[in-house]
């Protein structure tokens, strides 16, 4: 293509990228150090995974990816330099492998094959292909991964080995889980919002920038070092958090009563609910199954025998 159809990108950082995505950190260590609260029961179980946190942990990992996209055009617009595209890659597989063994002991049930990393790291391959193309084009094949996975979901794309193609019709059990589909629609958006600014010449205004900003320059260091700020923040918020639960635990007693109560008088009446929790606490206490429902991290076979005590209990409560 000639240098018409693709505009040079000028080399250098831009801070406000930089900021961008250390806010974006920030806000993903204020949703850990939530996971790690609720993980060792110190706030309602379910929290992060539902409403507002869960829309707040998608918009996180949605700007980490569209920033994904932006760094591919800027780091690639006069041509895939192929030596640091590797270099960068291999440092975020390693990262992805690192997570998937440390979730693999620390919680085996639900542990991180597919999380955030891994994502990047597929995606830094495959939106090679996108760097080229008119940003109009790959704008509009990001709207289409996006609404794709509203219209197409098959068990046949269940197996874990397939399911972070993101078509599947049950979900996976996995404490961070970053499908292609529809999560791959946000790094197309950055690629199509960078060939944008490269081809108006917005780039090179946005490095002008860079004196003003001066006093967030902190914020653009982390950004520049986002991989290792983000393999190092959970292993730190998790082992304060447990330490702290050694010296002042939850009660978890309490926060079953408290989560039973809530998710119950939602559907049904206050007499039915006592009734109802307290046969399910008691339950679960005298089957061994309490401490690994409160734990976070139950197997399969103890879900089934979970939910046989909750369909249980509902029948004799009635």
């Amino acid at each position: 293509m000639s240098q018409i159809d693709n505009p040079p990108v000028s080399r250098g950082r831009i801070d406000i990228i930089d900021i961008a995505r250390a806010v974006a950190l920030f806000a993903m260590v204020i949703y850990h150090f939530t996971w790690d609260l609720e993980f060792f029961n110190y706030v309602e179980r379910g929290l992060t995974g539902h409403g507002g946190w869960r829309i707040f942990a998608r918009a996180i990992a949605s700007s980490f990816l569209f920033l994904v996209g932006v760094s591919l055009v800027l780091a690639n617009g006069r041509g895939i330099r192929w030596q640091p595209v590797g270099k960068r890659l291999l440092q975020v597989v390693a990262g992805a492998l690192a997570i998937t063994v440390a979730t693999y002991f620390a919680t085996p049930n639900s542990f991180v094959y597919f999380g955030i990393l891994h994502h990047i790291a597929v995606a830094s391959v495959l939106g090679l292909l996108f760097l080229r193309l008119p940003w109009f084009v790959t704008a509009a094949l990001a709207i289409a991964v996006v609404a794709l996975r509203s219209f197409v979901a098959t068990p046949l794309l269940d197996p874990k080995w397939l399911n972070w193609i993101g078509l599947f019709q049950t979900p996976p059990l996995s404490n961070d889980f970053v499908p292609m589909f529809p999560f791959f629609g946000a790094v197309l958006a950055g690629i199509a919002a960078a060939r944008l600014a490269v081809d108006h010449g917005w780039v090179a205004r946005m490095r002008t920038w860079n004196p003003g900003l001066a006093p967030f320059s902190p914020l653009a260091a982390i950004g520049r070092h986002s991989l290792l700020f983000y393999l190092l923040h959970q292993p730190i918020l998790f082992g304060l958090v447990f330490v702290f639960a050694q010296i002042a635990p939850a009660d978890r007693t309490a926060v079953f009563r408290a989560d039973c109560q809530r998710s119950c008088i939602a559907e049904r009446d206050a007499a039915f609910c006592e009734r109802y929790c307290g046969c399910a606490e008691r339950e679960l206490q005298r089957r061994d199954l309490f401490d690994v429902l409160m734990g976070g991290d139950p197997s399969e076979t103890q879900m089934t025998a979970i939910r046989d005590v909750t369909r249980e209990c509902s029948f004799r409560s009635e």
